[in-house]
């Protein structure tokens, strides 16, 4: 019997884009509309759900349509919360989507779409314990586990970017000071960068000027690799994943595969690195890939 498609879209904060997988996993359809976020929350949500009617149309054995987006839903309300397109906080985006499209939706963060997408066809394939990592414009992170995610009684696991690693670090927006976003996220290096008195760069100007030897430069990027090794380090000694998988614009950086690893190794509470820390495999299309399977690895409630 032939494994019915699989629908899931990515709704981000310029872009909303959907994919239709077929029962193998392979994308049957691709489409790509803009948020216009700025047209605010009702527009938003009748643009996915057109978007997802379009879909249906190529996928009509789909059951459940999976949604990835920043934020998350919130276990206590069930209202969406912690988005940057704040329109969408404290609404109900799951129920409002179903409604409109007539069909169960499952709303998770984007870092856990990524991450069950590299565990189920991607750079994670194979493990049991998989964690996700996205090092962007922030840190963010999902945890898979036995092909299904596992976002916790508060739905904050894989939230790694948040635990810290120096009290007497730079002040984070959660109110800690030295999480990991400090220091690991684009826009903090850049800012430490700047502060040591680099000419202000972004994070691809910072690693080419560190290769090619600029002390301010070297400084902050060892800083970099180092920070890594300890924050990684940590999540290891608490989970001790099977795999590991970097991905988002920082992951593209080849020093955390040698020089990151390295660090690891030398944090790590072991006498060994074991844990594989790979790149991952489907780049952009994780979100989105990760978002359709949600109806495989998200329980949903009766009633």
């Amino acid at each position: 019997m032939t494994a019915p498609c699989r629908i899931g879209i990515d709704l981000g904060g310029t872009k909303i884009e959907g994919v239709v997988l077929d029962g193998d996993g392979q994308a049957r359809a691709r489409r790509r509309v803009p948020t216009e976020q700025q047209r605010g929350y009702e527009h938003i949500v009748d643009a996915t759900a057109r978007l997802a009617d379009e879909l249906r149309a190529l996928a009509p054995d789909c059951g459940v349509i999976g949604v990835g987006t920043p934020g998350a839903v919130s276990s206590r309300t069930g209202l969406m919360k912690n988005s940057n397109t704040i329109c969408l906080n404290g609404r109900d985006l799951p129920g409002d989507l179903g409604r409109r499209v007539g069909q169960p939706v499952i709303v998770e963060n984007d870092a856990n779409c990524f991450a069950l997408a590299e565990a189920t066809t991607g750079a994670g394939r194979g493990g049991r314990v998989v964690f996700g990592i996205i090092m962007g414009t922030g840190c963010g992170g999902g945890l898979v586990v036995d092909g299904r995610l596992w976002s916790g009684p508060q739905h904050i696991a894989g939230e790694w970017g948040h635990h810290s690693i120096d009290p007497n670090g730079p002040q984070c927006y959660c109110g800690q000071r030295g999480c990991v976003e400090c220091y690991l996220a684009g826009p903090a290096v850049e800012r430490r960068y700047a502060a040591q008195g680099g000419t202000p760069a972004g994070m691809d100007a910072i690693v080419a000027r560190a290769r090619a030897g600029e002390p301010a430069a070297r400084a902050v990027f060892d800083e970099f690799l180092d920070r890594f090794g300890r924050a990684l380090a940590n999540l290891i000694a608490i989970l001790d994943p099977d795999v590991v998988v970097l991905g988002g614009g920082l992951s593209n950086i080849d020093e955390l595969y040698d020089q990151g690893c390295a660090a690891v190794a030398r944090y790590l509470f072991n006498d060994e690195l074991r844990t594989p820390i790979r790149r991952n495999l489907h780049g952009d299309a994780a979100g989105v890939f990760g978002a359709a399977f949600l109806g495989d690895a998200v329980p949903r409630k009766s009633g």
